[in-house]
């Protein structure tokens, strides 16, 4: 099962790019930098701890 890359911020609805930063927990809720450390990386909705999520690489778009 592939992770979803959530494109927003599920707290302050900023936009987050598949290859930046962003919080997770293991339910796949996603914030963004500043709302992960505002709610000292503690997932609102389950209560887990949020980790940094991983990255993918961007394919070149082809030209």
């Amino acid at each position: 099962m592939a992770l979803e890359m959530k494109p927003a911020c599920e707290r302050c609805k900023a936009g987050l790019a598949q290859e930046g930063e962003a919080y997770i927990c293991s339910f796949e809720c996603t914030f963004c930098r500043n709302c992960a450390i505002e709610m000292r990386r503690k997932c609102p909705n389950c209560g887990g701890g949020l980790v940094a999520r991983p990255r993918r690489d961007v394919p070149p778009s082809a030209a």
